[in-house]
């Protein structure tokens, strides 16, 4: 069974930095892309950033362009989103999701997604 959880999520304030891991399980997603999400209350879930499986090509958002990076960790099945310069239009519940392509993880449609973790930046 794949299961995707999340961690490092919490509450932090306005300039402030936070680190999101992902760890997946059930099978290796080393030949997959793999990305971030994000959905505020009351707004619908958004695209982060994306990167690619083997060649680290990476995708942003323009929202958090120049301030979020996304890494990962092929030995570990895990991938991280680095926060700098947090914002208080940042607090989201942060989910990542892995897919067969980077298509279908840029237009919001993967394979799985992780249950969530939450990120409060206060001003």
């Amino acid at each position: 069974q794949v299961q995707l959880v999340e961690s490092g999520g919490g509450l932090v304030q306005a300039g402030g930095s936070l680190r999101l891991s992902c760890a997946a399980s059930g099978r290796t997603f080393s030949t997959n892309p793999m990305g971030w999400f994000r959905q505020a209350p009351g707004k619908e879930r958004e695209f982060v950033a994306l990167i690619s499986e083997s060649t680290y090509y990476t995708y942003y958002a323009d929202s958090v362009k120049g301030r979020f990076t996304i890494s990962r960790d092929n030995a570990k099945n895990t991938v991280y989103l680095q926060m700098n310069s947090l914002q208080p239009e940042d607090t989201a519940v942060y989910y990542c999701a892995v897919a067969d392509s980077t298509v279908r993880l840029r237009v919001g449609s993967p394979d799985y997604w992780g249950q969530g973790t939450q990120v409060t930046v206060s001003s």
